[in-house]
């Protein structure tokens, strides 16, 4: 499989310069995205069915350190 050439910068990534960078490259078969600070690093490649889904699974809330129940010992 070769590698997308149509990379732009994501709506999900972080204001201005965005530090938090995520490129986006779509094809009819398959959505890719990486991180603009490391492009030759890897790449996550999903089926376009399975994108919407990966999206709204990041924007659930995840319980914090705080969050979680501190073990005790016996």
């Amino acid at each position: 499989m070769g590698t997308p050439d149509n990379w732009r910068k994501s709506s999900y990534s972080g204001p201005g310069d965005g530090d938090s960078c995520v490129e986006i490259a779509t094809a009819v078969t398959r959505i890719s995205i990486r991180d603009s600070k490391a492009p030759a690093r890897a790449t996550l490649t999903f089926l376009p069915a399975s994108f919407t889904p990966f999206i709204e699974a990041l924007k659930e809330p995840r319980p914090t350190t705080a969050d979680a129940a501190t073990p005790t010992c016996p």
